[in-house]
């Protein structure tokens, strides 16, 4: 059993804790007599206060809004990554009948690879983990994607001949991103429709990609039907970055057309809600 003197230490950690992150969010309720008062822990806090989990700005659930005033880094990154993705998803696609993606590889060293790495380094001064974890990783992807493809690099040919362990290598390396993006994928389980539903697809992408060097054809190349169906699906993702880009850069200050954020069933925001409705 704890002494007296631990159980005093935990709770002044916990007390410094809460007074530089803020209370950690266990448990959301809407007020009885105010809906727009929300209890977190032991407080009573105004909606206005909050953000709500929205795709515009990678928060995945209700938090607390960052203390440092800040623009919001989340539409370049989910840009960044929506057009690198898109450009590569068309080659990979065999969109017109090619499947040489090789263009990209500017993208992905400038746009997809540091400018979204940026946008992640941004989002940690904004307090916000998720964001920061996404962006700076996908960053980072699409810097590697682009060193593979750079014959200066010496990668490919390193292999010289051996087609079978570069392809090997090439399924590990999407795999891995396959297990992290799966991870990401987890973390917007409480978020909106759009939001989880561009982590899903490009998962699939990964794991489409990823099984395409794993199951090569006679001649050692990549298996097109699964190269294409990872293309599909990075396609469908990269709209997805757009259309969450638009809803956090569009205001009714400047757009005609402003994109609403669909919260996902056990969203507990969503929820407490609509027990305050039927209540």
């Amino acid at each position: 059993m704890p002494s007296t003197d631990a159980l005093s230490s935990r709770a002044d950690k916990e007390e410094d804790l809460e007074a530089s992150t803020g209370p950690r969010i266990h448990h959301v309720e809407t007020h009885v007599d105010d809906p727009d008062l929300i209890r977190i822990g032991d407080s009573w806090i105004s909606r206005s206060e909050l953000q709500q989990a929205f795709g515009g700005t990678l928060n995945p659930g209700v938090s607390y809004p960052p203390s440092r005033k800040f623009a919001n880094p989340a539409p370049l990154g989910l840009s960044a990554f929506g057009l690198t993705t898109f450009v590569l998803s068309m080659a990979n696609a065999g969109a017109r009948g090619n499947f040489n993606g090789q263009v990209v590889v500017g993208l992905a060293y400038f746009y997809g690879g540091f400018i979204q790495l940026l946008a992640g380094m941004w989002e940690m001064v904004l307090e916000n983990t998720f964001g920061a974890t996404a962006l700076s990783s996908y960053g980072g992807f699409w810097m590697a994607f682009a060193a593979i493809n750079t014959d200066a690099f010496g990668i490919v040919s390193s292999y010289g001949d051996d087609l079978y362990a570069l392809n090997s290598m090439l399924g590990f390396f999407l795999m891995g991103w396959f297990l992290f993006t799966t991870m990401m994928v987890l973390c917007t389980l409480r978020a909106t429709i759009a939001f989880f539903m561009l982590f899903f697809t490009l998962d699939l992408a990964f794991l489409c990609l990823s099984l395409s060097h794993f199951i090569v054809s006679s001649t050692d190349a990549a298996n097109v039907n699964l190269t294409r169906a990872g293309g599909i699906f990075g396609l469908l993702s990269a709209f997805l970055a757009f259309y969450n880009a638009y809803a956090g850069v569009a205001s009714p200050e400047n757009a005609l057309f402003v994109v609403k954020g669909f919260p996902m069933p056990w969203n507990r925001a969503y929820q407490a809600s609509r027990n305050k409705r039927s209540s």
